[in-house]
């Protein structure tokens, strides 16, 4: 095992690993996948290939912000529950609060950052994708089938992009897998150590359902107090698939219409959470900062945050322990062959669409991007440096040729 495997074993080491990330992950909820890969898997291998694709496919099946649970996944399994806590709180602290300060008008984070600047930053998520795609299909596309699977999920999702389409192209590669592959008993298998037994997993599961049923109707006997904010974020994390801009509609249709945020203020927001790194649920700080009727401020933005994230903590803690016992078997094994191709798949899809196609406009983006992805693959520069380095270039190229 290497140092960089037996190094943020500790809830604080955790955290301070993914506070970095939290700092410089821009790009959306696939370029994140894309940070966690090269930090976790390729930097400190705390999981190898296998072990992160197979998390990656279970966060795509639940409902919520996929990255942020691959996220809450890793520190479980480095430090327990504090472990998930802390790589969640490092990894959406930062964005959270900026986005409050930016409800409560102490920072106006649109206009802090020249446009050239974040398009350097819009930039370097190309490169991050770009080489975790390259990386997982070097090891999960290792023969033809695979390939095919992962060429086929990738059209698929492209012409079809939406949360439901991700999710059946995971379920049809599974059943490609049961059919195609036979892996051989006694053959290694990627571990994927957990520290939440099959009876936490169902109290964890258990109490998700419960807070799904009875928080509407606790919301009801207090529809303008802190019950019914509560309600309306947590069912937004519970119910929505895709993540990231798939969960703006459903909030807008929350928060708009009962009069607790104007569309002026839904809007400024919205735009003010394309200027900061780490998952855009952290939006739900800012609705909950701005929010009228002395419900607002800073109380707000953290209720309303910790309640949109709640979803995400119990589904992940509850159906992990099943998912590495699941994952075990000859027949899973199987089936994850075909849903590890198919999750390259997707990735490749997302780093044309929305990836590239928001980022590479002109001959100075593709060189920056290209620069990019010498640094991280060939310089073997870290993430955080390429990120700021590509935010200055993006910057300056902006300035010399507006």
């Amino acid at each position: 095992m290497t140092e960089a495997n037996e190094t943020g074993r500790s809830p604080w080491a955790v955290f301070l690993i993914f506070l970095r990330l939290g700092l410089t992950s821009f790009g959306g909820p696939v370029a994140h996948l894309g940070y966690f890969h090269a930090e976790f898997v390729a930097r400190r291998r705390w999981l190898g290939e296998r072990a992160y694709a197979d998390l990656v496919a279970l966060c795509q099946f639940l409902p919520g912000p996929a990255s942020s649970q691959v996220g809450m996944a890793l520190g479980l399994q480095r430090a327990g529950y504090a472990g998930a806590f802390a790589a969640w709180a490092g990894f959406t602290l930062p964005s959270a609060i900026a986005l409050i300060l930016f409800a409560l008008g102490l920072a106006r984070h649109g206009d802090a950052l020249p446009a050239g600047v974040l398009q350097g930053l819009k930039v370097v998520a190309v490169a991050v994708v770009a080489q975790a795609v390259w990386g997982m299909a070097q090891k999960l596309c290792a023969d033809r089938a695979r390939v095919t699977i992962m060429a086929l999920a990738a059209c698929a999702v492209l012409a079809l992009p939406t949360a439901w389409a991700q999710v059946g192209v995971i379920l049809v590669a599974g059943l490609a897998g049961l059919a195609l592959f036979r892996p051989q008993a006694g053959v290694a298998h990627e571990a994927l150590p957990v520290a939440v037994g099959t009876r936490a997993g169902w109290i964890w599961l258990t109490a998700f359902f419960v807070l799904l049923a009875g928080l509407p109707l606790l919301a009801a006997l207090q529809p303008e107090g802190w019950l019914a904010r509560i309600d309306a974020f947590y069912r937004a994390g519970a119910l929505v698939f895709g993540g990231g801009h798939v969960v703006l509609p459903l909030l807008q249709a929350e928060v708009v219409p009962p009069g607790w945020v104007d569309n002026e203020a839904f809007l400024a927001g919205y735009g003010a959470v394309q200027a900061v790194p780490g998952p855009l649920f952290t939006f739900a700080a800012f609705l909950g900062a701005v929010a009228q009727g002395g419900y607002g401020g800073w109380a707000g933005g953290i209720v309303c945050l910790l309640a949109v994230f709640a979803p995400s903590f119990l589904l992940v803690a509850g159906a992990l322990p099943f998912w590495v016992r699941l994952r075990a078997s000859l027949r899973t094994q199987a089936a994850l062959a075909g849903v590890n191709a198919a999750v390259v798949g997707l990735l490749l899809a997302a780093l044309y669409q929305p990836v590239w196609t928001s980022a590479i406009h002109r001959p100075q983006d593709f060189a920056l991007g290209l620069l990019a992805l010498v640094a991280l693959m060939f310089w073997k520069w870290p993430p955080w440096l390429v990120v700021a380095a590509s935010g200055a270039l993006g910057g300056g190229l902006a300035a010399l040729l507006p």
